[in-house]
Parts: C-alpha cells; sequence; structure tokens
C-alpha cells in the first residue's frame, strides 16, 4: 500500500510539471519588449491670452510659461507637460516692416532638417478665413526629434510657430500614443487661435 501512494505521489507530480509544461497554449519563450501604458487625462481647455495681440486655448494638465532661454524674445511661450515630458515650444514674430516668406522657409527648413531621422513629412494647410488664421501642420513620421510643428499667420500682423518636444530619447513606437494625444491639442490651439 505505501509503494502505490509512493508511486501515485511521483507520477502525479511528474505528470503535472509534463502537463504543465506540454499543454501550455503559448509556447513558454521571452515576450517582446512591451512599453508601459500611459494614462492621459481627460481633454479640458482654458484660454490663453498673451500680451502679444493673440490668445488660444491650451490643456489645463499643462502649464504655459514664458520661454526661459537666454535668446527668447517677449512673446516666446512654452506650454509644459511636465507628467508627460512634453512641451510645446511657441515663438511668435511680428510681421511689421518685416518678410513673411522668409519667416514661413525658416519653419520649412527647421522641419526639413528631421530627414536624416524622419521616414516622412506631410505637410497640412490651415485655413480658418473667418478668423484670419492660415499656415502649414507638420506631421513628421519616425524617430526624429519632433513629431509634430506648425506655423500661423494672419499674412498680415503676425506669425506663430510651434513644435513638440519630448525630454525623453526618441523612439516613436513608444511615444506614438503621447504624439497622437498631443497633436489632438496642437490641433485645438490653432482652431481657438484668435489675432486680438
Amino acid at each position: 500500500m505505501k509503494i502505490k501512494i509512493r508511486h501515485f505521489i511521483i507520477c502525479t507530480t511528474l505528470t503535472g510539471i509534463i502537463c504543465m509544461l506540454s499543454a501550455c497554449k503559448e509556447p513558454l519563450s521571452p515576450k517582446p519588449r512591451a512599453y508601459f501604458r500611459i494614462d492621459f487625462p481627460e481633454k479640458k481647455y482654458e484660454l490663453f491670452k498673451s500680451d502679444c495681440n493673440f490668445s488660444f486655448e491650451y490643456p489645463l494638465y499643462g502649464v504655459v510659461k514664458h520661454a526661459d532661454v537666454s535668446t527668447a524674445e517677449p512673446c516666446w511661450y512654452n506650454i509644459v507637460f511636465s507628467d508627460y515630458k512634453a512641451t510645446i515650444y511657441l515663438t511668435y514674430k511680428s510681421l511689421h516692416n518685416t518678410d513673411l516668406s522668409g519667416y514661413m522657409e525658416d519653419i520649412r527648413r527647421i522641419v526639413y532638417k528631421h530627414t536624416i531621422k524622419a521616414d516622412d513629412i506631410i505637410e497640412t494647410r490651415i485655413s480658418i478665413p473667418e478668423k484670419r488664421v492660415y499656415g502649414v501642420l507638420y506631421d513628421i513620421k519616425g524617430n526624429a526629434a519632433s513629431s509634430v510643428n506648425f506655423y500661423i499667420t494672419d499674412s498680415n500682423s503676425g506669425f506663430l510657430s510651434g513644435s513638440l518636444y519630448f525630454n525623453v530619447k526618441t523612439n516613436i513606437d513608444s511615444l506614438a500614443p503621447a504624439v497622437h494625444f498631443f497633436r489632438e491639442d496642437i490641433v485645438h490651439l490653432i482652431q481657438s487661435f484668435s489675432w486680438e
């Protein structure tokens, strides 16, 4: 009787191990690398009125600050998303006695510097005639430093450009959800933009 019980225990244990190893639905192999899930907040916006004759709506989970670099001009702002290590950099130029085409070409040149790492650059025209808002939105695909750039102008008095950057190593696979999320905020900024 003791032999049968020992034999049963050993057989049951070995059979259990073999069944666990062989009856798996998925092969026992390392899983591919994955990225952490990012929980994004609900989209809510607040009006920002600058001292520079324009206003726009920005997301409540961001903070609008004056640009803090030594070369910054008074009408340069950053929308900082510290929880996501992201920033939308905004630069404003007055068009009085200046050349609009020069500013437009500067932004285009900056965007196309990303072609070294970019897979594609998609240009979308912006035209909101009732608000006098015209420009271009650039979607930069691939592992470029900045994935979204834009400029808007009223063609007469003001020119605003912006770019989205993350303070992390660029990896489009892991950043794609965040790029998409903050791109929506840039589109909202453009649609809510108003020249004073």
